[in-house]
């Protein structure tokens, strides 16, 4: 099987001159034109520096870590995404459109101040998702054997839908996976790939010491909520996260392949009845 080919942050971008509709060039130019004011009025970021960006991850986990044990039990989860995107706006969307593109979250122009292109969102989608589902594909499996394995699952699977499924998977995707993402992948990772570059290539990624040392804060995080070694175990996943992250050129794809993850984990904590 072909894997899907990777795009580059500079070509998921906003649409060229050539591409846009014949017979409206006044409307084009005056849109160029109103990005670029707007770029204009945003602040340029900071040149990222190891002491900021560890600050600000440990700032943001102690913070999240507050709020987890604080905040009523049926909003924490909500309350803990708002805070993590909150961080990430502070340190990288109240920036410019090169700085979001830099840290890969462009996510199809979605987050950018430019006007949204439906053929770039979509392209960008198809993307994250061919990606997600090649990774899946691989992964699950296994992932699968060794969830039966650990557990000591010695009944049959039964699949046992949510309440809503609907409500599970835009929880997964918008609430947990997305403002997780946006944070160690988008803003950790690419912050300490340039005060550490990436010396070492694995299947296609360029990685570093920041595809470890994030993975590792995200692990930490995970055990600073819930205060169980096995909550360390998502240092693995994180790893193939920020691989994604690296090979594609934004967060999209290991935003979707988080999201299935947790998807996964639920189906099969339900399935083996270890949980209701």
């Amino acid at each position: 099987m072909q894997p899907p080919t990777p795009i580059e942050p500079s070509r998921d971008a906003r649409p060229r001159a050539g591409d846009e509709t014949p017979g409206a060039p006044t409307d084009a130019n005056a849109a160029h034109a109103s990005v670029d004011e707007r770029e204009r009025e945003r602040p340029r970021a900071p040149e990222p520096t190891a002491a900021r960006a560890l600050l600000a991850a440990g700032v943001t986990t102690a913070a999240v870590t507050a709020v987890s044990y604080a905040a009523p039990k049926s909003y924490a989860g909500t309350l803990v995404g708002l805070a993590f995107f909150a961080a990430t706006f502070w340190l990288v969307l109240r920036y410019d459109e090169s700085t979001i593109r830099a840290h890969g979250l462009s996510l199809g122009g979605l987050l950018e101040p430019v006007p949204l292109s439906p053929k770039r969102l979509v392209r960008a989608a198809l993307h994250a998702v061919a990606w997600a589902a090649l990774v899946a594909a691989i992964v699950f499996p296994l992932f699968w054997l060794g969830y039966r394995l650990y557990w000591g699952a010695t009944s049959p699977f039964v699949l046992r839908p949510p309440p809503s499924l609907a409500d599970e998977i835009a929880a997964q995707l918008l609430v947990v996976a997305l403002p997780e993402e946006a944070f160690f992948r988008g803003y950790l990772q690419s912050a300490l790939d340039r005060v550490f570059p990436p010396r070492f290539r694995v299947a296609g990624a360029t990685l570093g010491p920041a595809w470890l040392l994030s993975s590792a804060i995200f692990a930490l995080g995970h055990v600073l909520t819930i205060q169980h070694p096995a909550r360390l175990a998502v240092f693995f996943p994180a790893l193939l996260f920020g691989w994604l992250r690296a090979r594609t050129g934004g967060i999209g794809a290991s935003l979707v392949f988080h999201a299935a993850c947790n998807l996964l984990s639920l189906t099969l904590a339900r399935g083996y009845g270890l949980s209701p």
